[in-house]
């Protein structure tokens, strides 16, 4: 049987984290909230599905929590905790060291030499830099043979889970 990792969002790592502001995510029809988040990962999680923590989502969720109206010190309290957990291993976490080879020199060129072509071919869907990064993290996992989920309330982000981001059709620069 293939392995399942889940990939946290930043919508959804913000929900689950009640950050005010950011309770809720996705379209009216598909609503996320912390209740709904806690039970689709503990369902996954009950069935031995892995979470990762994509670093992209550690920066962002950091931003929110910090520019949050309230509730601040709570959520940066509970987010070190699920960060540790991704550090150490903590199972149902991957190990946060293993995106390690994501973020070389030779990774970062690439991603950013995509990257522009990427918000061309995705105009008006404000797909982010983040976003690319976290489509790195599932398109590595994938790569090992794992069933990857990309959860998040973000449907921009959704369509893109299963795109390798190699296959892009980017022009590449001659040397």
């Amino acid at each position: 049987m293939k392995s399942k990792v889940i990939i946290i969002d930043t919508s959804i790592m913000c929900c689950w984290l009640n950050v005010c502001g950011k309770e809720t995510c996705g379209p009216d029809h598909d609503q996320w909230d912390k209740a709904r988040v806690m039970e689709y990962i503990n369902n996954e999680t009950d069935k031995e599905a892995t979470l990762v923590l994509p670093f992209p989502v550690i920066i962002e969720t950091g931003n929110h929590i910090a520019q949050a109206a309230d509730r601040r010190y709570e959520c940066a309290v509970e987010f070190v905790e699920v960060i540790n957990k991704a550090v150490d291993e903590d199972s149902p976490w991957a190990a946060f060291s293993r995106q390690k080879s994501l973020w070389d020199n030779k990774k970062l060129k690439e991603l950013v030499e995509v990257w522009p072509e990427f918000v061309k071919q995705q105009k008006g869907k404000n797909l982010s830099m983040g976003d690319l990064m976290i489509k790195s993290v599932a398109d590595f996992y994938s790569a090992t043979g794992s069933e990857v989920v990309i959860l998040t309330g973000d449907q921009g982000l959704i369509i893109h889970q299963n795109v390798d981001i190699k296959g892009t059709n980017v022009p590449r620069r001659r040397k």
